[in-house]
């Protein structure tokens, strides 16, 4: 093996281990887009996806502070620094695809208690005075305003008094209101599952990345360590 091809697979090595890194950037970006998106915690409240998401966003960030070994071990030429990397690096791959089934899981198990949760909040929303849980009243209106429904199942679940945010017209300048006639309970189950689904496909797809940048690297690794050209 010629000086220039042992040049070229360490720098080959040290940009698999710069791809390490970005993945990992991508796993707390997963994350952060995760807990924005497990909003409306006052009205579904029995899973907490946030959980996971936050999870997501400290693996990515020590996955992106260990990828500096790695590539701090390739360039000195380090082995025991880059062999703690592979393992550091293989335990979060356990943790990023642990969360990831979550989100994959949550995705098909929403029906499950998805309508009772809605139902409660629309229960306690009914019950409340005027000052009463505004948070819960926000996020409700927010919802029937944003994907044009209104109640659980439709308008009927408001007992003849539909809110103002179910109006069709905006903004809402007629009485009695014209609600719209589908309920938010269809729209709002399709909309956390399509963001949970697609969290737990990104989140995989970037351990599988990182899976493949390990095998590489300790395959360069491994050929230099037995040929006596670096990586000792």
């Amino acid at each position: 093996m010629n000086r220039s091809c042992i040049t070229f697979l360490k720098r080959w090595m040290v940009f698999m281990h710069l791809l390490c890194w970005t993945s990992g950037a991508f796993v707390q970006a997963f994350g952060i887009f995760g807990m924005f998106k497990s909003q409306y915690g006052s009205i579904i409240n029995t899973f907490k996806p946030h959980y996971a998401s936050n999870c997501l966003i400290v693996t990515g960030a020590i996955v992106c502070c260990v990828c500096y070994l790695g590539i701090l071990g390739s360039l000195r030429e380090n082995h025991c620094m880059l062999i703690s990397f592979y393992i550091v690096l293989f335990l979060l791959m356990l943790v990023e695809l642990a969360m990831a089934c979550i989100f994959l899981v949550v995705d098909r198990e929403i029906d499950r208690y998805f309508e009772d949760d809605f139902l409660r909040a629309l229960d306690t929303y009914r019950q409340s005075s005027d000052t009463g849980n505004l948070t819960l009243k926000e996020e409700f209106h927010y919802i029937q305003a944003t994907f044009k429904c209104c109640g659980v199942h439709g308008p009927s679940d408001w007992n003849g008094h539909p809110q103002i945010s179910c109006c069709i017209e905006d903004p809402c300048n007629m009485f009695p209101i014209i609600p719209w006639e589908e309920g938010c309970f269809g729209p709002l189950r399709s909309w956390f599952k399509m963001n949970f689904l697609s969290i737990g496909a990104g989140v995989v797809s970037q351990a599988i990345i990182q899976a493949l940048c390990i095998c590489f690297s300790c395959i360069i690794m491994c050929n230099f360590r037995m040929t006596g050209r670096g990586y000792m």
